[in-house]
């Protein structure tokens, strides 16, 4: 892998152990083991490159937070807080003494990643916090989810200054607090690469957002036991061309290894290397398109050992990405075809890259 200038870092890891308080008084699949999984898997590749590891010096500012949460949402938090009790704000979230200061550390670790990225000072960042936050829409708590960090880390580049922010969803769980969040906004594109039907049953073709934010949100529900192809197929066919037209100035992805084939919550098909090739490619597209500014932001993923090997995936995919190539799509699966067909038809009125074929003909999608 190639040295980096020495101003500035190749890798940086934000995490912090204050964020392992956050625990439920029983086991609990989003436990504080994932995390210490991702970060030995993380910090393996740090390492190998000379990277930094960063913790989390502030939470996110109420105003901050608010960016992506109502306030009476908020409010409720901290009533919650102010009990002092163990409670289930849902059928699957928990939150107790310690929650919202893991939560609202989180936030301020995207934030700080956000800033960073956007300074130049680290070519590739990386947040390892827990709880997760992708399911948190801006009036509840869902999911494990408290605080959606990557749409608080979103809303802060925008108001930095960035232009367009792209969000690219992995997690085998629709981001549906992202989609929420960002449903009517034309400035952040959403991208979920999800199985369905699962938790949380939204994220289908026909959800692409409403009113200036119509086409921004981009749902490809895939059966399960999907595979790296099947993923490969989408992204060469609707993630990277539709990026590539959108232009963002920054790319941000939750990155959940829920899609993992030992991962007992969903049904996919994904490998370790899976997450290193897609990490690439974003990186690449990065590369292109905005100065190679590109943070990860862990989601699930609750096996520990198949968190390890591709946090460590991921990162040596995004650091070298020429060592992980996408796996070839020739025989493209019957279901990607169906899945980008519905794409196209539902927001190829949107993208002009979805519309056009190779050799430049506009394909109707009557």
């Amino acid at each position: 892998m190639s040295e980096a200038p020495a101003s500035k870092a190749p890798l940086t890891i934000w995490s912090d152990p204050r964020v392992q308080e956050h625990q439920s008084s029983g086991y609990h699949p989003e436990r504080p083991s994932r995390l210490d999984a991702a970060l030995r898997g993380a910090r393996d590749v740090a390492k190998e490159v000379h990277g930094r590891e960063q913790m989390l010096l502030y939470a996110a500012s109420r105003a901050a937070i608010a960016r992506a949460h109502d306030e009476a949402y908020l409010d409720r938090l901290d009533a919650a807080e102010a009990k002092g009790a163990r409670v289930q704000l849902d059928p699957d979230t928990y939150f107790g003494p310690g929650s919202l200061e893991a939560a609202t550390l989180a936030a301020g670790g995207a934030i700080a990643m956000v800033e960073s990225l956007m300074a130049d000072q680290t070519a590739v960042g990386m947040l390892l916090a827990r709880p997760p936050g992708h399911h948190a829409t801006r009036e509840r708590a869902m999911g494990f989810c408290l605080l959606n960090n990557i749409a608080i880390g979103a809303l802060h580049a925008r108001a930095a200054g960035a232009r367009r922010v792209a969000i690219v969803d992995w997690d085998v769980h629709h981001g549906n607090g992202t989609q929420n969040i960002f449903w009517r906004d034309p400035a952040v594109l959403f991208i979920s690469l999800h199985q369905a039907p699962l938790y949380p049953d939204s994220g289908w073709v026909n959800e692409i957002g409403e009113g200036e934010g119509l086409g921004s949100t981009i749902n490809l529900p895939f059966p399960a036991a999907g595979d790296g192809q099947l993923y490969a197929a989408a992204f060469e066919r609707v993630v990277l061309p539709v990026l590539e037209e959108a232009q963002p100035d920054l790319i941000l992805v939750s990155a959940g290894y829920d899609g993992h084939a030992r991962d007992p919550l969903a049904s996919m098909l994904l490998r370790d290397s899976d997450f290193g090739w897609m990490a690439a490619r974003l990186r690449e597209a990065s590369l292109r398109l905005c100065a190679g500014r590109i943070g990860f932001c862990l989601e699930g993923g609750y096996d520990v050992g198949a968190v390890e090997a591709s946090v460590a995936a991921t990162l040596r995919g995004a650091l070298d990405p020429a060592a992980h190539p996408t796996p070839a799509t020739d025989a493209s699966p019957p279901a990607a075809s169906r899945i980008v067909d519905g794409v196209v038809r539902a927001v190829a009125p949107r993208w002009r890259c979805l519309r056009d074929d190779a050799s430049g003909r506009t394909i109707s999608v009557a």
